[in-house]
């Protein structure tokens, strides 16, 4: 006879059956988010590592034409794209075609004189001090420019920093590490790319800017915006279509962002890919399908050492928090806004995906709480909706320093600090270190008092920065929305203007590309 076995469904963790965080649905999370940013349609990949568990589409890829965001969607990728060009110099210098200690002016001749002596790992580390050609008079995104032409641009501007002393994100320091990349594979960059990672892994929603034509794009405008090709051809059931952007114009309406090809973006937000295709390109840095050795995988996927000896938790467009295990990419381009996380620890090991179609949008707080559907501890650890958390890359001390400096700069008055740890000790306790910055003007706050004076209770506002059981850095503010709703105040625009300038604040003391 045999044995009956019983087998339970896992109640949390990997394989559970409920995906939610603190009571909230991944959906309802995403719902909410792309109301309260406007954003027309948002796709998300989830991957359990080696398992993309969960990949949805929300919304519409286009509105004029009532395109659904689906699985096959393809978006532009915007600053990701960087995490490409990386791997293809790691993978040139596995191959002996490419040193990443030498000098730039090795591989590009016709550079400016300035520039020669910049090695290879100081573009990839964005340590350069080469002007970002985006921040130059001028640079239009829409317009067509050749890369010589921005190159150029960027050479009639002095350095920002000594080489090696400092880093700051620059679109050209990717633009000229992928001419040294086709220098140095013998092909065009693309190319080399298509060949090494998108052919490679079989990612056949992936594709560069100029390839885009290339889509089976049904013309919908032509067909009372209704699908009709796919009664007749397999190709049209499913369809990777391409997302179509959007911005806010200067009265608050979405607007639709024409695609930019041109070469300026080559390296730095050139490649379109569906969410699940960048999840799996995700995946495959793991081990050695991408970059063999491991040693090249803990440079380029960890902190990085400045000439000067200083340690950055930033490398090639990747920031790495605190938790353990934890580097994310992301960023904004014309029409879009793209996050990858990667929880690398073996104890996580999720990968959390996200593309929109609306640009200036910060998805990291989104992912951080989508993570935590799958495994608290990749979250806060707070009830996130009354508090809005960020985790710093800084220790406590210095994030406290950068918010003050930052309310310094927005003429923004400090009125009160608190430093509970240092208090704890004068008591012979203990404490990790925690500290608040009071903050406000009379104007701004006599605003918010004045259709309810109750709010008083709740100001002067306040920043909290403190460190966690597990050693991660955390910055926050009240969700004002819930303190809006406390007070019947959800109509004051006030309140929607506040909490967007503290989570612009929060995001830009909290990392290195802010």
């Amino acid at each position: 006879m045999e044995t009956e076995i019983i087998y339970h469904l896992p109640q949390n963790g990997r394989g559970s059956k409920p995906i939610s965080y603190r009571g909230e649905s991944i959906d309802q999370m995403i719902f909410d988010f792309m109301k309260r940013n406007s954003i027309p349609g948002l796709a998300l990949a989830v991957a359990q590592v080696p398992y993309i568990s969960r990949c949805t589409g929300y919304g519409f890829s286009d509105i004029a034409e009532r395109r659904l965001a689906s699985t096959q969607t393809v978006w532009c990728i915007g600053p990701i794209a960087q995490g490409y060009a990386a791997v293809a110099a790691i993978q040139l210098h596995e191959a002996g075609n490419l040193s990443l200690e030498s000098p730039i002016g090795d591989y590009l001749p016709d550079i400016p004189r300035t520039w020669s002596e910049i090695t290879v790992l100081q573009l990839l580390q964005h340590a350069s001090g080469i002007a970002d050609y985006r921040s130059l008079p001028g640079y239009v995104p829409l317009l067509s420019q050749s890369a010589e032409e921005l190159i150029t641009a960027a050479a009639g501007y002095p350095p920002l920093f000594p080489p090696g002393t400092e880093i700051r994100l620059s679109a050209t320091n990717m633009l000229l590490l992928t001419e040294i990349i086709s220098t140095c594979a013998g092909m065009p960059y693309s190319d080399f790319v298509k060949r090494r990672q998108i052919d490679f892994l079989k990612l056949r929603r992936t594709l560069f800017a100029k390839e885009l034509a290339t889509l089976k794009q049904e013309p919908l405008s032509e067909q009372d915006n209704k699908h009709e090709k796919f009664r007749n051809s397999r190709f049209y059931i499913n369809p990777a279509e391409r997302a179509t952007g959007y911005r806010f114009s200067e009265n608050r309406e979405t607007v639709r962002v024409p695609v930019t090809t041109g070469a300026g973006l080559q390296g730095f937000s050139d490649i379109w890919a569906s969410a699940e295709d960048l999840s799996y390109w995700g995946i495959a840095l793991n081990g050695s399908l991408l970059i063999q050795k491991s040693e090249n995988r803990d440079l380029l996927l960890n902190p990085t050492r400045l000439k000067n000896g200083k340690t950055v938790p930033a490398m090639a467009g990747w920031q790495f928090p605190h938790h353990k295990g934890l580097m994310y990419l992301k960023g904004s381009s014309a029409g879009f806004s793209a996050f990858l996380s990667r929880f690398t620890d073996r104890s996580e090991q999720v990968c959390i995906t996200l593309v929109a179609n609306r640009e200036d949008v910060d998805l990291t707080n989104l992912g951080r709480r989508v993570a935590s559907a799958y495994g608290s501890r990749m979250g806060s650890g707070i009830n996130d909706a009354e508090l809005y958390a960020y985790e710093s890359l800084f220790e406590v001390e210095e994030t406290a320093e950068r918010i003050k400096k930052e309310l310094t700069a927005l003429d923004i008055p400090i009125l009160a600090e608190f430093d509970h740890g240092k208090n704890a000790l004068k008591t012979n306790m203990d404490l990790r270190p925690t500290r608040v910055i009071a903050f406000g003007t009379p104007q701004a706050d006599t605003q918010l008092m004045q259709p309810n004076q109750s709010i008083a209770i709740e100001l002067p506002l306040r920043l909290s920065v403190w460190k966690d059981a597990l050693g991660r850095i955390w910055t926050a503010f009240p969700q004002m929305e819930k303190l809006a709703e406390r007070y019947e105040m959800s109509d004051n625009p006030d309140i929607s203007r506040t909490q967007a300038l503290l989570e612009r604040l929060v995001r830009k003391v909290s990392e290195i590309y802010g």
